[in-house]
């Protein structure tokens, strides 16, 4: 990454803007796509930018963490001993520490865990391991032995390295996991006092994340319906309610072998018990549709939008081959609302075009290898010089139709006596039923609702908001490391996904000040530039035989010091070299 200008001259005066820009392979060719726009940066956009995080919270480091002005006083410095020691990672530990006090996790812990007799406050190691999984997601044991000795968080929490080990982690994990509903009751308020979030809209998916090892001691761990593609493990299931900005509100976990249908109602009962009963609409995917939630769902008042499944379309095929009523959302995408019966529904006709594009070209894939295939075992039967076992047969017909299930029903194959050694032959028809079905329906869904006063319009554009529950799930599987897992214990696992959710709020957190501060949607890229900054010990042997150390923090490059002017936080230039116990 690096920055471009552009100059302008308006008014007589001249104004360069900034943007950050990377450059993106596409194809052949290199193209510099914008990740933010820096603007001018200049002294009324730095007091915005200050406002800015300080109207989220963002709060100045406590003067104990600094050296005090320095006093004006002369040594003889011999240059060439003067040597740089004790090098740490400064940047991202420290922008995550930021985003924890900023939502306030800082009090709230203290408040939940009050200090004991331990000897470092279980609500400090907490924080611990939820910026480490922010930052760089590892074991409790790489966090203890590796990844806190190359942080300057020592520094910044008041912890010597010596004194954060694996055991004293996982006693954290342990002490953090009953306060759960507390942690999500506190972070709704605060993330609703942050970026005004509504929740008028939750929106409801469910995923799975998978055990490395046995799990024997862990009775949720169970062999179900793998979204990791990793049918061969045992998992857990985990279902998440976001608002429509992807910001989370809460979770819950479920055995392995749990349905996504019977999720439902345990979820929406325990969402509503911890954060009250409102007029809320549910948009949940089709896994978790069937007549009886959406029977209480209607009975308790409660209003949804959910995706319906494929089969739902034959009840509405004259509505499909009808050319009238169709509203036109965006390019390439129609809808057309159909009343249910006895008036309780609407359902949603939709019809895209790219999707059925899409569609086409996988049913005509799928079609063209069965034939493929047929022809082949065809000819062997044929050239075959000894009988052939029928059975046999039909079974590898039967696997063919299995692994290419968009065609499968477009073919009726028959197995049939012949007058040749192997004494069968094979015959195929394509249903020309099934083709006409097929090219009506590529491209269509149906979504069901009992919301009357939306419009078509309105409908599809909330559905598609499941997007942000999907990557939600993505994140916290990829930069956020929540699988697979390796804890044995239940409870443990418990407590690994509720750490993995805690960094997902930060990680949200981000985005949104980012957003705010018009940098864009990309939380990996600032924690990525801004974990650049380093911090070291500078030694300063003098002629008098005494060493001066001065723990520094590396002066931001140009790109560094836009991000930080852009959100309105400056680094600190040094900080006290304190000598901790146990260092």
């Amino acid at each position: 990454m690096y920055l471009r200008h552009t100059t302008r001259r308006r008014d007589g005066k001249t104004h360069i803007y900034w943007r950050l820009v990377r450059s993106v392979r596409v194809g052949k060719r290199v193209r510099q796509e914008t990740v933010a726009t820096l603007g001018e940066l200049d002294a009324d956009g730095r007091a915005s930018a200050r406002e800015l995080a300080e109207s989220l919270g963002a709060r100045r480091e406590a003067p104990g963490l600094f050296d005090p002005p320095a006093i004006d006083e002369r040594v003889q410095v011999r240059l060439k001993d003067i040597r740089l020691e004790r090098t740490r990672q400064f940047g991202a530990p420290w922008l995550a520490w930021t985003l924890w006090r900023m939502l306030e996790l800082d009090v709230l812990c203290a408040r939940l865990l009050p200090e004991g007799r331990e000897e470092v406050p279980w609500a400090t190691m907490a924080a611990i391991l939820v910026l480490a999984r922010l930052c760089e997601p590892s074991s409790e044991l790489a966090i203890a032995e590796r990844w806190y000795r190359q942080t300057a968080l020592d520094d910044l929490l008041g912890v010597a390295a010596g004194k954060v080990n694996d055991d004293r982690l996982y006693r954290a994990m342990d002490r953090l996991l009953p306060h759960k509903p507390a942690l999500e009751r506190h972070l709704k308020d605060r993330l609703g006092q942050l970026f005004a979030v509504t929740y008028d809209l939750l929106l409801y998916d469910v995923t799975s994340t998978y055990f490395e090892g046995e799990a024997e001691r862990n009775p949720m761990a169970r062999r179900g319906h793998s979204r990791d593609h990793r049918p061969d493990c045992k998992q857990v299931v985990i279902a998440l309610v976001v608002t429509r900005q992807g910001i989370p509100l809460g979770y819950e976990v479920f055995d392995g072998n749990r349905v996504d249908v019977t999720t439902v109602k345990e979820v929406v009962d325990t969402m509503e018990a911890r954060f009250g009963v409102a007029d809320r609409v549910w948009v949940m995917d089709r896994g978790m549709t069937s007549e009886a939630n959406l029977a209480w769902l209607r009975a308790s008042g409660r209003r949804y939008l959910v995706g319906a499944g494929r089969q739902e379309l034959r009840r509405f095929a004259p509505q499909l081959r009808e050319a009238a009523d169709w509203s036109q959302v965006r390019d390439g995408l129609d809808v057309k609302l159909c009343a249910g019966p006895e008036g309780l529904e609407t359902f949603v006709l939709c019809r895209s075009e790219d999707r059925r594009k899409k569609e086409q070209s996988m049913h005509e894939r799928f079609s063209a290898r069965i034939v493929e295939r047929l022809e082949s075992l065809a000819r062997r039967l044929e050239h075959a010089r000894s009988a052939q076992d029928r059975g046999e047969v039909e079974r590898q017909i039967g696997r063919l139709l299995g692994q290419n299930p968009r065609a499968a029903g477009a073919f009726e194959v028959r197995v049939l006596e012949a007058a040749v050694p192997s004494g069968l032959k094979l015959t195929w028809t394509e249903r020309a039923q099934f083709r006409e079905w097929a090219q009506l329906t590529h491209g269509a869904y149906v979504l069901r609702t009992n919301v009357k006063d939306w419009t078509p319009e309105d409908l599809w554009q909330t559905y598609v908001l499941l997007a942000e529950a999907e990557a939600a799930f993505r994140i916290q599987k990829t930069d956020l490391s929540i699988r697979p897992v390796w804890h044995q214990r239940a409870d443990r696992v418990k407590a690994h996904i509720l750490i993995c959710f805690l960094g997902y709020v930060l990680w949200k957190t981000l985005e949104q000040w980012g957003r705010f501060a018009q940098l864009g949607t990309s939380p990996r890229t600032l924690l990525e530039q801004i974990g650049r900054l380093t911090s070291a010990d500078v030694v300063l042997p003098t002629s008098q035989g005494k060493e001066i150390t001065l723990r520094c923090i590396v002066r931001p490059d140009k790109e560094q010091a836009d991000l930080l002017a852009r959100l309105g936080v400056d680094v600190p230039a040094r900080l006290r070299a304190r000598h901790l116990p146990g260092m």
